[in-house]
């Protein structure tokens, strides 16, 4: 488990110099349906990330909700308990 971790800090490092590296870059345009947003790289790319964090988490959430309730349910008895 300790090396996930260490692996997510490395991954944080280099995004975060990535994103400083990219901080003198023009403008992005990002179109979505009816909605026209116009901002720094630095942010559609932190954005980006988090998005993918937040959707990823969503889905491990659930994973383990439901693996949590499939165990206290009655019927889930294995043989030999």
């Amino acid at each position: 488990m300790q090396v996930f971790f260490y692996l997510a800090f490395v991954v944080i490092i280099g995004i975060a110099i990535f994103s400083i590296q990219n901080s003198g870059a023009s403008p992005v345009t990002i179109k979505f349906l009816i909605w026209k947003f116009e901002t720094s790289l630095i942010y559609t790319i932190l954005g980006s990330i988090l998005l993918g964090i937040l959707l990823t988490s969503f889905v491990c959430i659930s994973r383990v909700l439901r693996n949590a309730f499939r165990k206290k349910s009655p019927g889930s008895m294995e043989e030999g308990e």
